[in-house]
């Protein structure tokens, strides 16, 4: 079943939301108009002030990356979506300041800013806000924002939250097949009388590589490797690290087709546990201070399983946010997936490697490939030099600083011949008129091939249909769903 329509009066106060086909009926006879699109299509009734509500439950099922939201009555689901959030930000504000960095250092060496972290405290506890770090703020603004504009046009009469509380250690120690952890065992964990991480890796691998077996023994230099480097994890836990030698950690072997690509960490991320017992106390506190006429209850996922399970229902995050409150309505709407998208790409600088020939066999290879095995220049060889193996040059390794935005962005549907077509990117070319002067000509590139098969054109011969870095969340299909599981 579809997705109900909000309604409002007049005078902008919520009412009972109605279906597609009355919202049609009444503004075909001008009785209502438009009043939002998102996120829920909202009409304003002209000719009404007041009217009675019912009992409505907003249901959120929050969390790290996933938050699953379900609003409904004691007859129907009103509302039924899934938010997905944004799970890289710390890695792309890292880049960010290198890249920055860098580029202050390339004109002249200036000292570094004044660390202003302390004036955003003060803001926050003016607020009446505790201080949150900028990635935690941002996935807790999200939920609170989410929870605004639906109160906004729906008449929410009571809340339910699933905010449990984790005990990392003991999810870790189940998840390792260890007994559980009790009294000190807390306070003595992996790293006891250890000064650093990268010792308490090689004290855990015996110093000895865990991919061919080389180590002190056999004069091996030994590095901390990221096991999960190729999926974005990066973090500095225990289990994430291992003891990799200096010929096996080679940028070759981090490619696809080498050995240390595809690994998984016994133990996964614990972020979104160490999220949720950060900011499930403060979350509730400024949902409650904004609407503090609502009624608000806080719940957990083993209540939520039972739940589940009893009324026969998938797992999945929206099914989660049903399965809390007092109403459970056999008539329920068909689910709709949004993923958060970058509205701005903040590294201004970009470096593109040069494309070499191997001597060895005659393949295109890039630079970082046919490397001499030095990660700077203060660091040892990890493996031969690979610098003579290369012979022709086949592109030119640049460096871009973008100067300025376009309109369209990777993802923007635009009409083309009369076919809708995706962006896959932006690129400029220069040419010289016959009276010599310099003209620049923007041209885009489409994601997959036109009918005819055109793979570009220009700027001005395409028409823009939909923008979704506009708000900032673009709709998964469920096709799109389906690859990301495969």
């Amino acid at each position: 079943m579809r997705a109900s329509v909000a309604v409002v009066s007049s005078t902008s106060k919520p009412l009972m939301p109605t279906s597609p086909y009355r919202a049609r009926h009444l503004l075909k006879k001008g009785r209502a108009k438009i009043f939002k699109y998102r996120p829920i299509f909202t009409i304003q009734i002209i000719d009404r002030e007041d009217g009675q509500t019912q009992k409505i439950e907003y249901k959120s099922d929050t969390g790290y990356i996933h938050v699953g939201i379900s609003v409904c009555s004691e007859k129907r689901e009103f509302f039924r979506e899934q938010r997905d959030l944004l799970s890289d930000e710390v890695e792309k504000h890292n880049d960010r300041l290198k890249y920055r960095r860098t580029r202050r250092n390339r004109k002249r060496y200036r000292k570094s800013r004044f660390n202003n972290r302390i004036s955003k405290i003060r803001k926050t506890e003016k607020k009446g806000h505790i201080w949150l770090a900028p990635s935690l703020e941002h996935k807790a603004d999200i939920q609170v924002q989410l929870f605004q504009k639906i109160c906004e046009v729906m008449p929410i009469t009571d809340a339910f939250f699933e905010m449990g509380k984790f005990d990392p250690a003991l999810m870790k120690a189940i998840a390792e097949g260890k007994p559980a952890p009790q009294g000190t065992d807390y306070q003595m964990g992996e790293r006891y009388q250890i000064a650093t991480i990268r010792a308490a890796v090689f004290a855990r691998d015996h110093h000895t590589c865990i991919f061919c077996g080389r180590g002190i023994k056999e004069k091996a230099i030994l590095h901390a490797h990221h096991i999960g480097f190729w999926k974005h994890d990066r973090s500095n836990r225990l289990s994430n690290l291992a003891t990799c030698c200096e010929k096996c950690h080679t940028s070759e072997n981090h490619q696809p087709d080498g050995i240390l690509y595809g690994k998984m960490p016994k133990v996964k991320n614990m972020a979104s546990a160490a999220f949720m017992n950060a900011v499930r106390y403060e979350l509730l506190k400024r949902l409650k201070k904004f609407a503090p006429e609502i009624t608000f209850h806080t719940s957990y996922g083993a209540k939520t399983s039972i739940i589940r399970k009893n009324h026969n229902i998938d797992k999945s995050h929206t099914n989660d946010a049903y399965c809390l409150g007092n109403f459970f309505p056999k008539l329920r709407t068909e689910e709709i997936i949004f993923k958060k998208v970058r509205r701005n790409d903040r590294i201004l600088q970009k470096f593109y490697d040069a494309k070499y020939i191997d001597a060895r066999d005659g393949s295109v290879k890039k630079g970082k490939e046919l490397t001499n095995g030095r990660i700077n220049r203060n660091h040892k060889k990890d493996h031969e030099n690979l610098h003579p193996c290369r012979r022709q040059k086949i592109k030119k390794g640049y460096i871009t600083i973008r100067k300025s935005r376009t309109e369209i962005k990777p993802g923007t549907l635009v009409e083309f011949g009369n076919e809708i077509v995706t962006v896959h990117g932006l690129h400029r070319s220069k040419r010289k008129n016959k009276n010599g002067e310099i003209k620049i000509n923007v041209s885009i590139e489409f994601k997959t091939p036109t009918k005819s098969g055109r793979k570009c054109a220009l700027l001005n011969k395409c028409k823009i249909i939909s923008q979704y870095f506009n708000t900032g969340w673009k709709q998964i299909i469920q096709k799109e769903v389906e690859q990301e599981k495969a």
